[in-house]
């Protein structure tokens, strides 16, 4: 069993917490805000720090998930960031999905103190991180990953080194453009069969045992064709992180023209007042263009 820190108690990075506290591991946690923290720690043991720089000092590895680049920053550096706090030998695992610039940045800034850095993004959504089975990317130093991962595995079905620094950030990347292709799509499908009178459930059952099947076609069809939205990964995040896929894809010269325009439709969803819907909820977008609401 490890000491572990872990920063940022989210929809995400409660659940991941509570699954080392589960595991036996010694957790010590922080978040922003201390009533967060001190709830947690009702729950589920261990103990809190009112720093990032107090939580960080003693432990092995150090968990984050936090909300963006900024956030990811702001735990990590000043005089009570995590660095100030860590150990040469310990190792700092970022869960948060960010981009491969400040990812790199921070591993180069943990490299002087003798910190491992690896990028670990998560994908499964909060079912998954509630179930403790996420997938994740990492990118980092082999020997880094290598000792990170027994620990992830308390919330992980899947953990893969994918390369060196930003692997991991990348590879999220294309999970996320991946997501809202097939989001579109399946909000069009089902959006074109509502308008043809079709049985939406029935036809699912079928075309998801087939060649169509996915992910989002399984677990979010049913509260798609009955418009409920108050759940899973909000559009806000949504659009953050397609961001960041778009400005890594200037980077490196690719073209995305089907993520930037899904990510216009999302622009659409937060205008309707549906920031913090599901991404799913981009049938919403099409069912008001279609003039049903």
């Amino acid at each position: 069993m490890a000491r572990v820190a872990f920063l940022g108690l989210g929809v995400m990075g409660g659940p991941m917490a509570a699954h080392l506290a589960r595991a036996g591991h010694d957790v010590c946690v922080y978040n922003r805000t201390a009533a967060k923290a001190e709830s947690w720690v009702a729950a589920h043991g261990g103990r809190f720090a009112t720093t990032a720089r107090a939580a960080a000092e003693g432990a092995e590895f150090v968990m984050a998930c936090v909300g963006n680049d900024n956030d990811l920053r702001s735990v990590c550096l000043g005089d009570d960031g995590a660095l100030a706090g860590m150990s040469a030998g310990t190792v700092f695992v970022d869960h948060t999905t960010v981009s491969a610039q400040v990812t790199r940045a921070l591993h180069e800034q943990a490299s002087q103190v003798g910190v491992g850095f690896v990028d670990a993004p998560v994908s499964g959504g909060q079912a998954g991180a509630e179930n403790g089975v996420l997938s994740i990317m990492c990118g980092g130093a082999e020997e880094d990953f290598t000792r990170a991962a027994p620990v992830m595995d308390a919330y992980a079905r899947i953990a893969r080194r994918m390369g060196d620094s930003g692997a991991g950030q990348i590879a999220k990347m294309m999970n996320q453009i991946c997501i809202a292709g097939l989001m579109q799509g399946l909000s069009e499908a089902l959006h074109f069969g509502e308008k043809a009178g079709m049985d939406g459930r029935a036809v699912v059952e079928v075309i998801s045992q087939g060649a169509a099947g996915s992910w989002q076609m399984q677990n979010r069809h049913g509260t798609m064709l009955d418009g409920a939205f108050e759940h899973g990964f909000a559009v806000d995040w949504m659009r953050k992180d397609l961001g960041i896929c778009l400005a890594a894809a200037d980077e490196v010269g690719a073209s995305l023209p089907v993520t930037a325009l899904v990510d216009q439709f999302y622009k659409d969803v937060q205008s309707m007042g549906g920031g913090r819907w599901d991404t799913s909820a981009l049938i919403a977008r099409l069912r008001k263009l279609g003039g049903e609401g």
